[in-house]
């Protein structure tokens, strides 16, 4: 009889893998450049299935503001579970729901807090953004939105055309300050005020051939489109064109919001109040919930004007009201804002050492790295061409030594730092640690223009 030889069984989570791979579409995305399969998370940290632990500083996409399995966030939703409240209400009134949108409200801007409406719509930002849209062109009667360059709102068909993802006529798009590669080629102060004006002339100009709009929509910072701030000076003045315009400015928090930025909400920052605020993402405490909320006089929607069957999502906003009282009373936003600042500090001094960081920045823990070619020549203002290749080698280089990152940007070039507004110094720490010693790994072995080195530390010999 002839013998065979026995073939070690592949490991139960490649098998996970491949049939992810097999089964669902291919537009798929984190997947792709992630391939982990998670079974255990706890704050910051992730294990997956092959036993190996895993610092997320992708969070969800800024989803879980206190990271994974947060003790109040479960105890909010077994509270829940043990009481026997319906879990599936559609829009109707409950105490949960009550609790939560009273929690919302208290932090909210005071000048919207005080005559706001909320709206609850389907579990996605992108369901809210949609939402927005559909209540200024009823309050306004007009049919037409700005939106900004570089934007993100969602995939849904109207979001993603305000994205720049699709051809719509309605949607004027707008300069959006980007010191780094600004559109007028001045960055700073300069650049900022010239967007400004681009905006205003545009509104002003009777043969710009834009009619009054039904809305503005923007992010006060850029998070798909490579984590850039908008500065708080030209917040003041699309509030004070739209304003004095009688336009609906709708502000996109869905990711800034709960704190993220080093306040509870971006806007505060500048002080401005939106007539729309989208909200998603960490309001529902790592569970599907997604709102808008808006000043009552908009409120021109007649019954079932817009609804939706997942409406109520009950432990979602039991997880919600638990994250948004646990941020305010602990002074996560705080925390953020001065955590941040000194991951920033020393992200810079990262980039004082690595010609291939063309740019860091961000607002609380909210940080990119833009990685750039050091052998192209540089523009007028000093930027170099995008190296989306290096920050593909770059993430990859990270998950091989224990952090998840993912990248954005107009090229896929920034590498993008979401972590839990919970972390401790320590984390942070090791959190910059892994990045720097990825960079150092992916500049070794990425190739160049013409199989050179793409990038080589300052102060050293190609």
């Amino acid at each position: 009889m002839a013998l065979t030889e026995t073939v070690p069984a592949a490991p139960a989570h490649e098998g996970i893998l491949r049939r992810q791979s097999l089964r669902e579409s291919a537009a798929r995305t984190y997947a792709r450049s992630l391939p982990i399969v998670p079974v255990r998370a706890r704050g910051l940290t992730i294990e997956g299935a092959d036993g190996r632990r895993y610092l997320d500083c992708l969070s969800g996409a800024g989803t879980l503001a206190l990271g994974h399995n947060h003790p109040v966030v479960l105890e909010a939703i077994r509270t829940v579970l043990d009481s026997g409240a319906p879990l599936h209400v559609l829009d109707l009134a409950t105490p949960v729901k009550d609790a939560f949108t009273t929690e919302l409200f208290a932090t909210l801007p005071g000048g919207l807090a005080e005559k706001a409406r909320i709206q609850f719509c389907g579990p996605a930002g992108t369901d809210a953004v949609e939402a927005a849209f559909k209540l200024v062109r009823t309050a306004t009667g007009r049919d037409g939105l700005m939106a900004f360059s570089g934007a993100y709102h969602g995939m849904t068909s109207e979001a993603l055309a305000a994205s720049g993802g699709a051809q719509r006529t309605s949607v004027v798009r707008l300069p959006y300050p980007y010191d780094y590669r600004c559109p007028f080629g001045t960055g700073g102060e300069r650049g900022a005020e010239l967007a400004a004006r681009w905006t205003q002339n545009l509104l002003d100009d009777h043969k710009s051939g834009v009619p009054s709009p039904a809305g503005m929509i923007l992010e006060p910072v850029q998070g798909e489109g490579g984590v850039i701030p908008a500065p708080d000076g030209w917040l003041r003045r699309m509030r004070e064109i739209t304003a004095a315009r009688q336009i609906p400015l709708i502000v996109d928090e869905v990711q800034t919001g709960v704190g993220r930025t080093g306040a509870f909400w971006a806007v505060d920052h500048s002080g401005i109040v939106p007539d729309v605020i989208v909200l998603s993402k960490a309001i529902g405490g790592s569970l599907p919930l997604a709102v808008i909320v808006y000043r009552e006089e908009l409120d021109a929607w007649q019954p079932g004007a817009h609804a939706g069957t997942f409406r109520g999502n009950q432990l979602a906003m039991a997880a919600g009201a638990a994250t948004l009282a646990y941020v305010r009373a602990n002074g996560l936003a705080r925390r953020a804002g001065e955590l941040g600042a000194r991951m920033l500090a020393r992200l810079s001094s990262l980039a004082a050492a690595h010609d291939c960081i063309g740019d860091v920045r961000g607002r609380g823990l909210m940080l990119g790295v833009e990685l750039v070619d050091r052998d192209a020549d540089a523009d007028a203002t000093g930027a170099r061409p995008a190296a989306p290749e290096l920050a593909a080698a770059v993430r990859d280089a990270c998950l091989d030594r224990g952090l998840i990152v993912e990248l954005g940007g107009r090229h896929s070039a920034v590498v993008r730092l979401l972590p839990p507004l919970t972390i401790t110094d320590e984390q942070a720490d090791a959190i910059l640690d892994r990045l720097a010693d990825a960079i150092t790994a992916a500049v070794r072995t990425t190739p160049g223009p013409m199989g050179s080195s793409p990038t080589t530390m300052r102060g050293t010999t190609p």
